[in-house]
């Protein structure tokens, strides 16, 4: 069901409460440190933390829970084996970090109007798909092709934009939800043709530089086409970092580095969404899931595949990272698939769970033989989706009286 659509920026603006008057707003790590505080000296009571951090960890396919107040680190918990160094992979929450891009691109000019036609920018779509608007990637409506496996068959490809190129239509452009993959491969191609520069440079030089964060990798295909629909591995510090970003209007220190407007108009409801990886309501807007918008509070988050969060109450200044198990490669940031091409067409768990089988096995050696971001059963989450509800509960209890 949608819910709103094509509200100007002017409007929202009205309607959000008046977050220029936290004043508390003005704290930001860098790349030296970030201050650590604790829940009392922010306002938020201990026993609410401790018990969000019991939910989070009731399931062990955790691997990092980072907790911020008032851009402060009010409680990180690590499992066995790893710290505040160890990189997760983000899976689609790198969706929303290329959304921003698109944002900024708006910002400077480059992109005109999120109401553009996807044609003015990909002379492929001047074909059936050419009402498809950059909102309706975005919003996740662009009436694509929708098959069961929501492209995620892409994934296992040797050239990924070749295959979203040759996505067709299904239905007309702002009919329905649809998670689809596809729309979001596509920005990469859309900012390179606004700006004549590839998604992961601007995501470095746009985003990541002027937030300090310089220990990361931004994943490929193995044609060199960034994988802007997943794959980013970094900290679960740093994955806070981005959504402070957000939480702080776009701004950083002294530099919006995407404009309130933009944030804003994300931050919105336009979507109710069907059920995905849990029953809990959740709805969609601009490449941002919405996981609570009422009165109390309004719980924006990136989400990935296997159970990673970002969190973002802005009302209230919180931001909350959680990421799961993640076995780190140290061969580079592009895919390599060698003999494990010849599973792109088994079927999404087939290839999943027979690539899990081969590394076991050891008949390949993840990070030789295949290069890719993975994610072991071990750090698939079970627990953290039964408790979802309870877990947004809790984020939002940080807040209560």
């Amino acid at each position: 069901m949608k819910l709103i659509n094509h509200i100007r920026p002017f409007l929202i603006l009205i309607l959000l409460p008046p977050l220029a008057l936290n004043v508390l707003a003005d704290y930001f790590p860098n790349s030296e440190n970030w201050d650590i505080s604790s829940p009392e000296a922010e306002g938020v009571n201990p026993n609410k933390i401790d018990k969000l951090m019991d939910l989070s960890f009731s399931d062990d396919a955790t691997q990092a829970v980072v907790v911020i107040k008032n851009g402060k680190i009010i409680s990180e918990k690590y499992a066995d084996g790893y710290d505040l160094d160890s990189h997760g992979t983000s899976w689609s929450m790198a969706k929303s970090y290329y959304a921003a891009l698109i944002g900024i691109s708006l910002d400077r000019g480059e992109i005109n109007s999120l109401d553009d036609k996807v044609s003015d920018y990909l002379d492929y779509f001047d074909d059936e798909r050419s009402d498809i608007t950059l909102r309706d990637l975005l919003d996740m409506s662009s009436g694509l092709d929708f098959p069961s496996h929501e492209h995620e068959k892409m994934f296992f490809q040797v050239d990924h934009l070749q295959y979203a190129k040759k996505v067709g239509v299904e239905k007309d452009a702002g009919e329905k939800f649809e998670y689809n993959n596809v729309n979001s491969m596509l920005l990469g191609d859309i900012l390179f043709q606004a700006t004549g520069k590839k998604a992961d440079v601007l995501f470095e030089e746009r985003i990541l530089e002027p937030l300090d964060i310089d220990d990361y990798k931004l994943w490929k295909d193995e044609k060199g086409n960034v994988m802007t629909y997943c794959c980013v591995d970094m900290s679960a510090r740093d994955y806070s970092k981005l959504g402070l970003l957000f939480a702080r209007d776009g701004k950083w220190n002294d530099e919006q580095i995407v404009s309130k407007e933009f944030v804003d108009e994300t931050f919105q409801v336009v979507w109710e969404t069907p059920s995905r990886f849990t029953d809990y309501k959740r709805y969609y807007s601009l490449h941002w899931w919405v996981s609570k918008y009422d009165e109390e509070s309004k719980i924006f988050n990136t989400s990935g595949k296997f159970g990673q969060y970002t969190f973002v109450d802005r009302e209230n200044d919180i931001v909350v990272t959680r990421i799961s198990k993640y076995a780190e490669q140290d061969n580079g940031s592009t895919q390599k698939w060698g003999i494990m091409k010849y599973l792109r067409w088994a079927g999404i768990e087939n290839a999943i769970a027979i690539g899990r089988m081969l590394i076991a096995s050891g008949t390949i050696e993840s990070g030789s033989d295949v290069i890719t971001p993975f994610t072991d059963e071990e750090g698939e989450s079970y627990e953290f989706y039964v408790k979802y509800p309870e877990i947004i509960d809790s984020i939002a209890d940080l807040s209560r009286n």
